[in-house]
């Protein structure tokens, strides 16, 4: 696919890397030469100097001939424009990031009247990710198929766990018919295990479970089900106001610590049951009075990503039992903080490029299949997908034990019509079936893709 993208920042950048390894053809544009030349030096892609809103400017780069127009400059309105004149002009899909509150409620109207393929606020998506983090404070990760019926969770097995030694194959019988291990990391070696694979203790697992079978799988691997009451955002920014509102729709207690003053009395008047504390989240003496070490979570959401580092360091040394969520943006960063106790890790570069490269992965595929969510797990080595069976899927009423998957692949869950089933050797896919995989392959775009040729 010829694939345009408006915007040079750190999400364009990180999406023209993910893209153009993903094999299409890619145009990076931005009204800044350094900002284009900081990602043509690093990056096999085309650039293109000049200002995204400009029908002569996108016309000169190319629209024409574009399949896609990505929009992800710092300013929302030049993202819509851009993809207006792009969807008049070249008849392309637009895509467009849509970040300020102001246009939440609007989004759909925007979306519609716009031509828009698809909209994206990293913000509130990343927001509701920390929820679903906060929710299952054990959890390194937590992502959720089939209309948030399948839970896909990361978890470290625990000193004397049940699970210590333990065949996959006998994980039933010890713990009950709903979970289903996907993914191991064990001292950095990650696979997709079969029945014979022996879990450790200290190992990283992928579990699916459904929604009501979480804390009971928790309490039997010997994981104490924690219930979150209080939490403290260090930092009142668009995430930190998207984050206090879904908590407060949850009843927790919020507490906010923002320096900017004029923040502060916006805060307090878009969230009168939050408390808003004007000050320096790095001011131990200030942290402590406000009791930082009785929060049950504490998200580090400063703009600077050494101050959240710091900040989640401190914490983790001051009470382990604390869930701590650390921002983190720049890429640098990433191989260091994977190595710290900063607790969980949220990028809203990386969960922007996640929901693009779905719908890009989308926009391949023919007769109706397509990847309806699309993750990267244990640090980006192993994707999980939920696809849809299409009309163009000649394996239907095949038993899964007589398909024959490409290596490394498991398929997870089966969702029928609003029915999941776990799956096993003599069930089947159906066309109209959405169906859970994890695999170390990258680039499936479509269930046939999971099928040795």
């Amino acid at each position: 696919m010829n694939i345009m993208i408006a915007g040079c920042g750190k999400v364009g950048r990180s999406l023209a890397d993910r893209l153009t390894n993903a094999g299409h053809e890619v145009i990076v544009m931005d009204k800044d030469f350094d900002a284009i030349t900081s990602v043509t030096s690093m990056i096999d892609v085309m650039g293109y100097q000049g200002d995204c809103t400009s029908i002569n400017t996108q016309m000169e780069a190319g629209i024409k001939k574009t399949d896609l127009l990505i929009a992800v400059t710092d300013d929302d309105e030049k993202n819509m424009l851009a993809c207006l004149i792009a969807k008049k002009t070249g008849s392309c899909h637009t895509i467009a990031r849509i970040r300020s509150p102001q246009y939440t409620d609007e989004i759909k109207y925007l979306k519609d009247e716009l031509g828009l393929s698809m909209s994206i606020n990293p913000e509130m998506v990343a927001a509701e990710e920390m929820v679903r983090l906060i929710q299952i404070p054990s959890a390194l990760e937590v992502d959720t198929f089939a209309k948030g019926k399948v839970s896909l969770i990361g978890l470290e097995i625990p000193e004397k766990s049940i699970l210590d030694d333990l065949a996959i194959k006998s994980l039933n019988s010890k713990v009950g018919n709903g979970a289903l291990i996907c993914v191991a990391d064990h001292g950095g070696e990650v696979v997709i295990p079969n029945g014979d694979y022996i879990l450790h203790s200290g190992d990283k697992i992928s579990v699916t479970l459904s929604m009501g079978e979480i804390n009971g799988f928790l309490n039997k691997i010997g994981i104490k089900a924690k219930k979150i009451k209080n939490v403290m955002l260090a930092g009142g920014g668009t995430i930190g106001y998207y984050l206090a509102k879904r908590l407060l729709e949850l009843r927790i207690n919020v507490k906010i610590i923002e320096k900017n003053k004029k923040r502060c009395e916006e805060l307090a008047d878009l969230l009168p049951k939050a408390m808003i504390i004007c000050g320096d989240a790095t001011d131990k003496r200030l942290l402590l009075q406000e009791s930082v070490d009785q929060m049950d979570a504490v998200c580090s959401l400063m703009h600077s990503d050494e101050t959240n580092i710091l900040l989640s360091l401190y914490l983790s040394k001051t009470n382990p039992e604390i869930k701590v969520i650390t921002k983190v943006h720049r890429n640098s960063y990433e191989d260091i903080v994977n190595e710290l106790p900063v607790g969980n890790k949220i990028s809203t570069k990386d969960i922007t490029a996640d929901y693009i490269a779905r719908y890009v992965r989308s926009m391949q595929n023919s007769m109706g299949s397509e990847v309806e969510a699309l993750y990267r797990i244990m640090d980006g080595k192993v994707e999980a997908l939920e696809l849809l069976v299409g009309e163009d899927f000649n394996f239907t009423g095949v038993e899964l034990k007589d398909l024959r998957l490409i290596d490394n692949t498991l398929i997870c869950r089966i969702n029928r019509h609003g029915s999941i089933i776990r799956p096993g050797g003599r069930d089947t896919l159906e066309r109209g079936d959405s169906v859970v995989i994890v695999t170390t392959n990258k680039n499936i775009n479509g269930i046939n893709d999971i099928i040795k040729g």
